[in-house]
């Protein structure tokens, strides 16, 4: 039998235990399928990207980006995401979770800063700051090196089934990705 001195402790860490398992914690896993890259001028960008078996089940995307053209006020970014419950290219819908076109000094203050950054900045040599992203975006070459996202900045629960995200950056040259991913419920 356990002293009464224990049991309100014991009850504490329970509740601890049980709020910690249910409090934002992502609900679902993913699977990065394919990353297919693009671009109108490789002499002013060159990208190329692929998705690596890192384990048993656990998958990683890696890349090289040769930027070698400075951003400016014309610069803009977007990106749209698709949901397929088969995962057939004909039973893709837009779906609400887009980047809306803007400018890449907004998408750098946002978008980059709370969700690219958290993400993948580990992983990488991809630009970091601080507070405010002063221009001009650097040229060199990006290597991401194994990333596998831990989802901050996406939602809790997302519906399973198979996601695009078609990402591009425009102006003076047209550049991005087009990435498919399965999610599927994540098992406790």
């Amino acid at each position: 039998m356990l002293p009464r001195l224990l049991l309100p402790i014991i009850g504490g860490v329970l509740i601890l235990l049980i709020v910690d398992q249910c409090y934002g914690k992502r609900k679902w896993d993913y699977e990065p399928l394919s990353i297919e890259t693009y671009s109108t001028d490789e002499s002013m960008l060159k990208i190329a990207a692929k998705v690596e078996r890192v384990g048993r089940g656990a998958y990683a995307i890696s890349a090289n980006i040769e930027f070698k053209y400075t951003p400016d006020d014309n610069t803009m970014v977007e990106a749209m995401a698709y949901r397929s419950t088969s995962g057939d290219e004909n039973d893709y819908k837009i779906i609400p979770l887009t980047i809306p076109k803007q400018p890449y000094v907004q998408f750098m203050n946002n978008h980059y800063k709370d969700v690219v950054l958290p993400n993948l900045g580990g992983c990488s040599n991809l630009v970091k700051f601080d507070d405010k992203f002063e221009p001009p975006w650097p040229q060199d070459t990006y290597v991401l090196d194994k990333c596998v996202a831990n989802s901050d900045g996406f939602p809790d629960m997302v519906p399973e089934g198979y996601y695009k995200v078609n990402f591009t950056i425009m102006n003076p040259v047209d550049w991005g990705f087009i990435l498919i991913v399965k999610i599927t419920t994540k098992l406790v």
